[in-house]
């Protein structure tokens, strides 16, 4: 997540290109098509592209959660609102808040609440501004859990149905190789900060108020590095390309998530990783049709078949079974083959329901014509009428 100093310069709804009162579909919808368009993987070699999926990926790790677009939204609308606004100039400062504002003797900087927005800093604006209005400041201003991703994938019905095991590249900040996410250099490791004795807050008075702020010394991380990994600029972090591969369970179903927990963006010097979600779509199948975990298929017979019965084999997700039609079926009827739809994550799967429906031959040899004029003959005589009481009034 972006310290809240570095969120008063940026607009994450100009980015992912929707209005400040969008939705959070509109949001989602917004940030996957951007996402699949300016994809590393889809644009090689294209550093404008790469930069600009960073900021589209950092605009929805923001206002893709609920708490922290609040968080975000109160933030920018404190200072554009004019709060901590003194009767200097805007210091180059958005929003038009001046650096420095009197309160009750002594200057206040306004970037001292944002830890000076260090690599490693950025604290929580209920931190900062806890003291302010009387309420009581967290504990520590630790760097925090990593921020979750989400990926799509496309499965062919069958594979879904009885599971599988996909790779999904993820171009996303991941754990330094270096310093295995330390931000330390290797070979040394980070130390509890002495100013705050790890806690990464600190209290102290400005005239009238009292504030809990982020420690200077470690910006709010409760630790110090001395020397920094020089991969990773002491974040423990770094972004790059990794595979995953995803165990799909059997029987999901077309727009189900699969979550994986710690797969998400790494947190920042060792904090957990965010978790990782991912969408799966599900292609049709031109056999098989499924309603919860049991199959339907339509199963084309002979009008011999139907009359006389017949043992025929039909399709299963596992090969082919021998399924017997009684005599005298009729077009249309429904048989059921137990066992043989979908697996269960219990155990055991659901059933197959076979339709049979008559195939008429586009066009008969003259012996068959023979035999069928014989017969229609006979069914006659038989005294069949298939329309009888058919239409009347």
């Amino acid at each position: 997540m972006a310290p809240q100093r570095e969120w008063l310069e940026q607009d994450f709804y100009k980015d992912l290109g929707v209005a400040s009162d969008a939705s959070a579909d509109e949001i989602k919808k917004a940030y996957r098509k951007l996402a699949r368009e300016l994809h590393p993987d889809a644009n090689p070699g294209d550093a404008a592209a790469e930069a600009r999926f960073k900021r589209v990926s950092e605009a929805h790790s923001v206002l893709g959660d609920p708490a922290k677009r609040r968080e975000y939204d109160e933030t920018r609308r404190m200072f554009a609102g004019g709060a901590f606004r003194g009767n200097g100039g805007a210091n180059g400062f958005p929003g038009g808040y001046t650096r420095t504002t009197d309160f009750g003797g002594g200057g206040f900087d306004v970037s001292d609440l944002f830890g000076g927005g260090g690599a490693g800093g950025g604290a929580d604006i209920g931190d900062l501004f806890g003291g302010l209005f009387n309420r009581a400041p967290r504990t520590s201003t630790r760097p925090k859990r990593g921020n979750d991703l989400e990926a799509e994938t496309t499965l062919a019905f069958r594979d879904a149905a009885r599971g599988t095991t996909v790779s999904l590249s993820l171009t996303s900040p991941s754990p330094c190789t270096t310093c295995h996410g330390s931000g330390a250099k290797p070979g040394t490791s980070p130390r509890v900060c002495p100013t705050c004795n790890g806690a990464g807050v600190v209290s102290r008075n400005q005239g009238h108020f009292g504030f809990s702020e982020p420690c200077q010394d470690c910006q709010g991380t409760g630790s110090k590095i001395d020397e920094p990994c020089p991969d990773c600029a002491g974040n423990g972090v770094t972004v790059r390309t990794r595979t995953i591969n995803v165990r799909i369970p059997v029987g999901v179903e077309d727009g189900q998530r699969i979550r994986l927990a710690g797969q998400g963006e790494a947190g920042l010097r060792g904090a957990p990783s965010g978790d990782l979600y991912v969408t799966v779509h599900v292609s049709p199948d031109p056999v098989f049709t499924r309603s919860g975990n049991d199959l339907k298929v339509e199963l084309p017979v002979s009008f011999g078949e139907i009359m006389l019965g017949a043992t025929v084999s039909v399709p299963t997700l596992d090969g082919t079974v021998g399924l017997k039609i009684p005599p005298n079926t009729a077009d249309g009827r429904t048989l059921r083959v137990r066992g043989r739809g979908v697996p269960k994550r219990s155990g055991g799967a659901g059933d197959l329901f076979v339709t049979v429906k008559v195939a008429v031959p586009s066009s008969l040899g003259p012996e068959a014509l023979a035999k069928l004029r014989e017969y229609a003959d006979a069914e006659r005589a038989d005294g069949f009428r298939p329309r009888e009481g058919w239409g009347d009034q």
